[in-house]
């Protein structure tokens, strides 16, 4: 259709042209018309090529970010479930020993039996609000109620003290050394502390009554953390979700981290080591 257009552009063929002399003249025209004709089409099909392209181009935009959000909600989930797990596992460790000390004690000595209740609830009260706090992350549309508690920073190496604390009243005593911390960031310092936190959790959970060394030093662009206990483990704890999630937490920061026998730590077939290193950029 398109040609015969251009075809009839070009004006009507006169007859006797062949003898008129004219024949050549109306062969340019068509020639020129067929030039005209490609030209056009070669220009309609680089403008399609080029849509093409952009279109493609847009998609893969679209893909990519797509992907890039999905990835930064995975990794946000895998963060609040490792937290989770940190604070009930800690929690739920202590809460466990008090437990079966309260009713060890209940009718022989309940003044004792009553502490350990005590414990229970505070470390009951303190998990419960944390974890509300971590929760509400996952519900940004909910109005939250307002709560101390709940408004409370995540810890930090600060905090270690009251780590102590809860240790100390599982059976496990805890002999604390940090040093030059004051500029570790957040992120290093929140790593830092949970790591702490399940090295004490597991000596609770595995070899109480034990004693219990931790060492936290922030020595040139490093949090350098040593655990040592002189507990009894037999056959040993079995590598799970909590090494796991503290040797994911040290490589998070381009760190090391070990875990094993503590050997001299304690006589033979006792002790347990945790060892981690965080680099970190002054804050």
């Amino acid at each position: 259709m398109l040609l015969a257009v251009v075809l009839l552009g070009a004006g009507p063929v006169p007859s006797g042209s062949a003898s008129s002399g004219r024949g050549p003249s109306t062969t340019a025209g068509v020639l020129s018309a067929i030039g005209l004709l490609a030209g056009l089409s070669a220009i309609g099909y680089g403008g399609w090529v080029l849509w093409r392209l952009f279109a493609a181009r847009r998609i893969r935009a679209a893909q990519a970010a797509a992907e890039l959000a999905a990835r930064a909600v995975a990794e946000e989930r895998l963060r609040i479930a490792r937290e989770l797990h940190d604070v009930v596992a800690h929690s739920m460790g202590v809460i466990a020993v008090k437990a079966g000390t309260a009713r060890y004690l209940l009718t022989s000595r309940p003044e004792e039996a009553g502490a350990a209740l005590e414990v229970i609830e505070t470390a009951s009260r303190g998990a419960l609000a944390e974890m509300r706090q971590m929760l509400g992350l996952l519900r940004p549309g909910e109005q939250a109620q307002p709560a101390t508690a709940e408004l409370a920073p995540l810890p930090d190496l600060n905090d270690l003290p009251g780590l102590v604390d809860h240790a100390a009243a599982a059976g496990v005593m805890v002999t604390l050394d940090v040093a030059g911390t004051g500029k570790v960031p957040a992120g290093v310092s929140l790593s830092a502390y949970r790591i702490v936190q399940e090295a004490i959790t597991n000596v609770i959970k595995h070899a109480a009554p034990a004693r219990c060394q931790v060492s936290v030093r922030a020595d040139g662009p490093a949090v350098r953390i040593d655990i040592t206990d002189d507990g009894s483990r037999a056959p040993g704890p079995v590598p799970g979700h909590g090494l796991i999630g503290m040797r994911e937490r040290a490589e998070m920061h381009g760190g090391t981290f070990s875990a094993g026998p503590a050997g001299p730590a304690g006589p033979a077939g006792t002790g347990f080591a945790v060892r981690a290193t965080l680099p970190f950029e002054p804050a």
